[in-house]
């Protein structure tokens, strides 16, 4: 199953135009990313609330951990898949245009090698280009 990302990028751009209000812009970049790709079956954020702490954000599934340190999991170092039936996880840190770590965007899938190298490739300077003004 294919994954449209030239259609996802454009109504993320379209949906989070001038807007800078950080967690306006997760929700929105969750809700159509989770959508949209075939195996999320868990799409969120985590923010960077405390020096080495992130809390949960904006995100569509089952529930997430709440509180994760630094020093905890995948997340906590760049967090951990709170879900048993989490088979792969793709786990990317967002930062705004004056260098602040704003969180990490947590994909998690039920099915093995869900993500792929161009999800990285696609999502990396994406999250660049919408988080580059927020506050």
């Amino acid at each position: 199953m294919d994954i449209d990302r030239p259609a996802i990028t454009a109504a993320i751009r379209a949906l989070t135009h001038g807007e800078t209000d950080t967690v306006a812009l997760m929700a929105t970049v969750v809700c159509e990313i989770h959508y949209a790709h075939p195996y999320a079956d868990w799409t969120g954020f985590y923010r960077v609330v405390a020096p080495e702490l992130l809390k949960i954000g904006p995100y569509q599934g089952g529930h997430g951990c709440l509180v994760i340190p630094f020093s905890r999991g995948v997340c906590g170092a760049a967090a951990i898949a709170c879900s048993s039936s989490t088979m792969s996880e793709l786990v990317l840190p967002v930062w705004n245009g004056k260098g602040k770590l704003l969180g990490v965007l947590d994909l998690d899938s039920d099915t093995p090698a869900a993500f792929t190298k161009e999800d990285e490739a696609w999502l990396v300077p994406l999250l660049a280009e919408v988080f580059r003004d927020a506050i």
